[in-house]
């Protein structure tokens, strides 16, 4: 017990000394940027995450700070929007079992001072509303799920908030999830109010906030649309340590992919290298590695495939993700669509369906408390002889699964993407990213998915049109190297924390455009409206 004891406490004062190294040279380089000239005849340019980190420096956070200190290097004026306990519970500081817990304030305080030394900063606390409390006081969550306050849908906000935070999609009735409801609609309502002080007192050009999604940067975005205010969101991109800016959503992926834009020889094969290595799980996103070890089939799983003509694998998605909000247009939700083809699955005893949760959905420190491992335990399902389940734990090739495939169903899963990329048809129930294009086949409506389900269980073969394939070559291709911008050049993980990460050593100029690509494309998608892409 004493020997853990000094481990636990050996890693922990490593830990701090390699957060305050980290934030020390933050530090220096805000001091260095701040030397420069400043234009304050031009309208600056505000800054906003709340849910990215609390103490250290998560990706999110550093791809920000980064873009900000980019544009103040050239002299345009940055003014950093940041919480100073005016957000009573948020995404990252809360207890999922505790409410009464409170956030780590101090430790992110102390970050954030970190991060934006000498910068300018509008620090923001909390301002009770005695009339919104009042409003709130015998709503129950559901009521407050719809919850609107001077028409600004508040309770929706917070929803999309507490889902992510209590990882669940259907929230309870009960104290613990209405005290988390009452407090985001409370914070997100202080936000809003307090971001627009800023507005009408400073008139930013741009607003640039993490994925827009979560309360407290739904507040902000809210507000530069009510003014006019151009707002960009970001989230992480799919390479590591790169990110995705747009004037869209974020979470949504928008992408513009014109008709004319096709794969050169040399991009093909730079595709196909990079496809390589994902199919054989080597590949990270957010710094998190999904697949530790690739396995191939055991015997049980091979003698129960061997048994059956057809093989239709089912790849869910993690059912708190934000993706899920874009994603539930033809069914309610993931867990719905499971519903509605669990009457296939009976009906045709002749296949075998293989039915696989998202190696993200146990994932330690993030585990589902509404899994598909549940939803299978709960429906009975592996009582039936046609159906194989793969819990998030078990590291079983996937691409093996879908090369064996009869045809691929999944809900919105990057999964579907890559199924087409092997050839194989895909029946899609969720809106993905990738279904802005033809890449799968993406019905209009719910019958009209049910309907084809039933052709494809019932089809000899099923043609996977030469269009989804080219498709979706571009797609991936445009996602990997055109929309996900590199920042590699500045930082390296921390090798504390997955996903946080720390500056490497550069000199200043290599926040300069003419040094930089990536700040370039930021510089002219923030301050000219252009897109957030890199050059063919």
């Amino acid at each position: 017990m004493a020997f853990k004891y000094a481990l636990r406490l050996k890693d922990a004062i490593h830990q701090r000394w390699v957060h305050r190294l980290g934030s020390q040279r933050w530090k220096n380089l805000s001091h260095q940027v701040n030397t420069l000239e400043v234009d304050n005849t031009k309208q600056p340019v505000v800054f906003f995450n709340a849910s990215t980190r609390l103490g250290g420096v998560s990706q999110n956070a550093a791809y920000s700070r980064l873009t900000s200190l980019g544009l103040r290097a050239q002299g345009i004026p940055v003014i950093h929007f940041v919480c100073h306990s005016g957000i009573q519970r948020c995404i990252l500081g809360s207890n999922r079992d505790d409410f009464d817990q409170a956030p780590p304030c101090a430790q992110c305080i102390s970050q954030s001072q970190a991060l934006f030394s000498g910068d300018k900063a509008w620090y923001f606390e909390y301002e009770t509303d005695e009339l919104l409390d009042f409003a709130l006081e015998t709503l129950s969550v559901a009521k407050c799920s719809e919850f609107t306050w001077h028409d600004l849908p508040l309770g929706f906000w917070a929803v999309n908030s507490l889902r992510w935070v209590l990882r669940r999609y259907t929230l309870k009735e009960d104290a613990l999830t209405r005290a988390f409801m009452v407090s985001f609609i409370q914070s997100a309502w202080n936000v809003y109010q307090q971001f627009t002080r800023l507005v009408e007192e400073s008139n930013p050009q741009a607003a640039v906030v993490f994925n827009g999604m979560f309360f407290p940067e739904a507040a902000v975005r809210q507000v530069c649309l009510e003014h006019d205010i151009r707002v960009i969101t970001h989230e992480v991109g799919i390479q590591p340590l790169s990110a995705f800016f747009t004037d869209g959503e974020a979470t949504a992926y928008p992408m513009h992919i014109p008709d004319e834009f096709h794969l050169s020889e040399e991009m093909n094969t730079r595709l196909d290298d990079y496809l390589s290595n994902r199919f054989r799980g080597n590949f990270s996103m957010a710094g998190v590695k999904f697949w530790p070890e690739m396995q191939q089939f055991d015997s049980e799983l091979a003698g129960r495939i061997a048994l059956y003509k057809k093989i239709v694998p089912i790849f869910s998605n993690v059912i708190f993700d934000t993706s899920q909000v874009h994603a539930n247009t033809l069914f309610t939700d993931m867990f719905q669509w499971l519903e509605g083809i669990y009457q296939s699955i009976l009906d045709h005893p002749e296949v075998l369906f293989i039915l696989r949760a998202h190696p993200d959905e146990g994932r330690k420190g993030k585990e589902s408390r509404e899994s598909v491992a549940d939803w299978v335990r709960n429906r009975g399902l592996l009582r039936l002889p046609n159906i194989v389940f793969i819990d998030s734990n078990k590291f079983v090739s996937s691409y093996e699964l879908i090369r064996r495939s009869h045809f691929v169903m999944n809900y919105n899963s990057t999964i579907g993407l890559e199924a087409t990329l092997l050839g194989r048809p895909v029946l899609t129930a969720g809106k993905a990213r990738y279904t802005q294009i033809p890449t799968t086949f993406f019905p209009a409506r719910k019958d009209e998915y049910l309907e084809l389900l039933e052709k494809f269980l019932n089809a000899d073969e099923i043609e996977v049109p030469e269009k989804f394939i080219h498709n979706a070559r571009r797609f991936l291709y445009a996602q990997l190297f055109l929309t996900s911008l590199s920042f590699g050049e500045l930082l390296k993980d921390d090798g504390i924390w997955k996903g946080y990460v720390t500056l490497k050593d550069f000199q200043i100029q290599a926040l300069s455009p003419k040094n930089s690509e990536t700040i370039q494309i930021l510089t002219d998608g923030i301050l000219l409206q252009r897109e957030f892409l890199r050059a063919l």
